[in-house]
């Protein structure tokens, strides 16, 4: 027991650290032995946990998202929420983390190579918090840098390649996510020394995501029937939409929770606003919708609490808990109505992403502005601000707007140029063909379906003879079958359901 004891002090000196009688890490300044920082086990034990939590909301993006296309796509948005990933953690690895976080970004803007392929990330006090080691906080941005481009990607659904929104993602998470990042949350970026607040990604994640989303859909144009009965379909799948809300609310706890970087009362006042703003921006976008059709929608209850979840996430480190339920009535409410937009732009964005994101994330920017209290940003014990409009500091709501009308402005620009660009180089095009289209992403890019029925008709040889006499679409949605020990039989249009 003693060797191993000795051993494991040995290696721990070899990165300056050691631990104490309590098993926490104490780190020594290498270029001054009387700077030392101890990083709490407790901590870093929930900064980690974040990081799993937040992960998983990747997938569950491509449930979401799956869950309300048709049938004949479902696959491709599963396929990369996985792929954006493996995508943005080597882009993390190789230079990203530096981009955004390197100490240098003395520019205010972005970052340089100080971290390139992680050299040097390890064991010192991260630029997040001195709570926290380096290679912790690395591995928790990582996560936050892998949602955004997925968030975005729902807009080239029903009508996108996929090795080329690969690539995008790649060159996106480059030269938009890391900028918005390096001056929302790096101390040398200038929204950051401006004063802006924002906890855990309004601007770097929603409004950047939410906005390259409608630059996309500008770009792509519309789906082949746009307007037309034929795209007027419910989602295929309520129980996706319901099971990727699930991951996405359970995520959500470290995505803002986790923000704290550290486990104090901060992180549990981010925690139980975040639930109670996702709970009422739910409830508002069901009634919403109630009010339409008197139908009360289980997809409505979803975009309501993501909505809420998307608004509440700028502020849940600075608000109290009765402001987040005004974060969750107005997030369901501005959101709900936002989803008109593309009717009155004349835009396609399939999945309202713009409408839940960007719309979201502002609206959760400017009322951060209005309630964001000093009292409630010093319950980790170091943070102070000086609070928004109910502490009378009237200007925040202007740098709020001010970051705000920034992450707006440069993602859409960006992302237009960047595919614009790709658009000249032809194995990089992001539209996919007219006859891709019809006969779905998943045959023509991937040759593999989200269910087996979808691919029925390559597998026995001849089209399937639905009710109506019409026929079964390879790749596309099946209709009802006829059963003849059925008395009484249902028309179902083949693209409607």
């Amino acid at each position: 027991m003693s060797t191993m004891t000795s051993t494991l002090q040995h290696l721990a000196r070899r990165v300056n650290i050691a631990y104490d009688a309590s098993g926490d890490i104490s780190w020594t300044d290498p270029s001054d032995a009387t700077n030392v920082v101890v990083y709490n086990l407790g901590d870093v034990a929930w900064v980690l946990t974040s990081a799993a939590l937040v992960w998983i909301m990747v997938p569950g993006v491509g449930f979401f998202y799956s869950g309300l296309l048709r049938r004949k796509n479902a696959l491709s948005m599963i396929y990369l929420s996985m792929m954006t990933i493996a995508v943005v953690s080597f882009q993390w690895f190789f230079w990203g983390f530096s981009l955004a976080f390197s100490e240098t970004a003395t520019n205010g803007f972005i970052g340089n190579l100080k971290y390139f392929a992680l050299r040097g990330v390890l064991d010192q006090p991260s630029i997040g918090s001195t709570r926290i080691p380096s290679i912790v906080f690395c591995v928790y941005q990582l996560m936050f840098a892998c949602i955004t481009p997925m968030l975005a990607l729902g807009a080239i659904a029903e009508r996108g390649r996929l090795w080329p929104t690969l690539f995008f993602v790649f060159v996106w998470s480059t030269l938009v996510y890391d900028p918005i990042a390096c001056w929302t949350w790096n101390s040398n970026g200038w929204s950051f020394i401006l004063g802006g607040l924002d906890f855990a990604g309004g601007s770097p994640v929603h409004i950047s995501s939410g906005t390259a989303a409608l630059a996309i859909s500008v770009y792509l144009g519309k789906r082949t029937g746009w307007g037309s009965a034929r795209l007027a379909y419910k989602p295929h799948n309520t129980s996706y939409v319901v099971l990727g809300t699930v991951f996405l609310w359970f995520g959500w706890f470290g995505f803002n929770g986790g923000s704290a970087l550290s486990a104090n009362l901060r992180a549990a006042n981010a925690c139980i606003i975040t639930n109670l703003a996702a709970s009422v921006g739910g409830l508002v976008w069901m009634f919403w919708d109630w009010r339409l059709e008197r139908k009360w929608s289980a997809v409505g209850f979803c975009s309501g609490a993501i909505a809420g979840l998307v608004a509440i996430t700028p502020a849940s480190g600075f608000v109290g808990v009765p402001a987040s339920v005004l974060f969750g009535f107005m997030a369901g409410t501005c959101c709900n109505f936002a989803t008109q937009l593309k009717f009155i732009l004349g835009y396609d964005d399939t999945l309202d992403i713009f409408a839940s994101h960007a719309v979201g994330g502002i609206v959760g920017n400017l009322l951060t502005g209005l309630f964001a209290q000093k009292r409630i940003a010093f319950y980790d014990g170091a943070t102070e601000i000086p609070g928004g409009w109910l502490d009378h500091h009237y200007i925040q709501l202007a740098y709020q707007l001010a970051d705000s009308v920034a992450a707006v402005s440069y993602s859409f620009v960006m992302t237009t140029i960047i595919l614009w660009i790709m658009h000249f180089i032809p194995t990089l095009r992001l539209r996919s063909s007219e006859e891709a289209e019809i006969l779905g992403i998943d045959d023509a890019e991937m040759g593999e379906y989200a269910y087996d029925y979808v691919g029925l008709e390559q597998e026995i040889g001849h089209t399937l003879e639905i009710n109506g006499g019409v026929e079964a679409q390879a790749g596309g949605r099946e209709g009802d079958h006829i059963h003849h020990h059925h008395s009484a039989e249902k028309t179902v249009d083949d693209d409607s359901r």
